[in-house]
C-alpha cells in the first residue's frame, strides 16, 4: 500500500525511510524546507491520516513531518522477531527520523492518544527542542488514581479474547472509528482509517500497543511514563494549546486536568460534543485555532 490517493483529504506523497534494517518507516514531509517545524504523531489504532486536515492547514507556512508509527498506516508491519512492539522502540523510531531529516533545531510538538507517551518520551532527551505543545486526548503521565482502565482496553491487553477481537475482527481500529467520534464518520473516511488494518498480520501493532499499556512496575513502559510525568510541569513556561474531546471514555476529564495542572498557562479548548478523535469532530474550529495560535507565537 503506496498511493495515498484513494484517502479522503489525504492529497499527499508519503514518503519512506528505513528505520530499523529492512523496516520501512512511512511519513509526511510537507511544507518549505525552511518553515518551522511541526512534528505531529498518532496514536492507537490510528495513523498519520488523524492530522491531514491539520496539516492541510498549515503546510504552506510550516514544515509538518507526520510519521506513521511502524506497524501503523503505511509504514510496514514486521513480526514480533523483527520488531520489538514497544514505547521504547517508538521513541527511538522517532528520534532516528528526525535526526535522519537534520531536524535538531526548535520545533512544535503535537500529540495524540499514544504520540503524547512517545512525543514526551522523545522529550526526555530532547526537551530543548521543544518549543511549542500542540495536546489532543492523549497522555504523559500514568494513569490518574481516580481513572480506571476501561474494561473494553482491559480485555485487550489482558486476554487472548481481547487480542483475537483486536485481530481477528479488527475490532479495536473499528470500533475506534465509530465510537471515537460524536458526529458519525462520513464512511469513506472512517474506512481509510480502517484501511492499514485489513488482516491478522497488518493488525499486530494495534494489539501491541493496548498489550504495552503501563499500569505499574513491572510493565515495559512504566518507568518511561514515570519520568515524562516528572518533566510534564517543565514544559510550563513554553506555549501550549490543548484541543479536548471531553467524550473521550479513555482519555477524559482526568487526562485533561493533568495537563491543565502542568501546564497552567495552555490555551484549552474542550468540547462537550466530540470524542477521541477530536481533530474529525472539531477540525473547521481547530485548526484554524492551531494555525492562529502557532502564528502569535512564533520559534524565533
Amino acid at each position: 500500500m503506496t498511493s495515498s490517493s484513494r484517502f479522503p483529504d489525504y492529497p499527499f506523497q508519503p514518503q519512506r525511510f528505513e528505520v530499523r534494517p529492512g523496516i520501512g518507516l512511512s511519513y509526511l514531509d510537507q511544507g518549505p524546507r525552511d518553515g518551522e517545524v511541526v512534528v505531529m504523531l498518532h496514536g492507537n489504532p490510528s495513523w498519520s491520516y488523524y492530522w491531514r486536515k491539520l496539516v492541510l492547514g498549515l503546510h504552506d507556512r510550516y514544515r509538518c513531518i507526520v510519521p506513521d508509527h511502524v506497524g501503523m498506516g503505511l509504514s510496514d508491519k514486521p513480526g514480533d522477531e523483527r520488531y520489538e512492539y514497544t514505547l521504547q522502540s517508538r521513541v527511538d523510531d522517532v528520534e532516528a527520523l528526525l535526526k535522519h531529516l537534520n531536524i535538531d533545531g526548535p520545533m512544535t510538538l503535537a500529540v495524540h492518544d499514544w504520540g503524547g507517551g512517545i512525543g514526551f518520551g522523545w522529550g526526555l532527551k530532547h526537551s530543548e527542542q521543544i518549543k511549542r505543545l500542540v495536546i489532543t486526548n492523549t497522555g504523559a503521565f500514568p494513569l490518574p488514581a481516580a481513572k480506571p482502565l476501561p474494561k473494553r482496553l482491559r480485555l485487550g491487553r489482558d486476554s487472548s479474547v481481547g487480542t483475537g477481537l483486536i485481530r481477528g475482527l479488527n475490532a479495536f481500529a473499528g470500533g475506534a472509528a465509530r465510537l471515537g467520534v460524536s458526529k458519525p464518520m462520513p464512511a469513506e473516511v472512517r474506512r481509510a482509517y480502517v484501511a492499514p488494518y485489513d488482516s491478522w498480520a497488518n493488525r499486530i501493532a494495534t494489539s501491541r500497543f493496548v498489550q504495552d499499556i503501563p499500569l505499574g512496575e513491572g510493565d515495559k513502559a512504566w518507568p518511561l511514563v514515570q519520568a515524562m510525568g516528572r518533566k510534564l510541569p517543565e514544559y510550563a513556561d513554553r506555549p501550549a494549546f490543548i484541543g479536548w474531546g471531553l467524550g473521550d471514555f479513555v482519555f477524559d476529564h482526568h487526562f485533561l486536568k493533568g495537563f491543565t495542572d502542568a501546564l497552567p498557562r495552555a490555551e484549552v479548548h474542550a468540547f462537550k460534543d466530540a470524542g477521541h478523535y477530536v481533530l474529525e469532530d472539531k477540525a473547521d474550529e481547530l485548526v484554524p485555532a492551531v494555525r492562529a495560535f502557532l502564528d502569535r507565537h512564533p520559534l524565533g
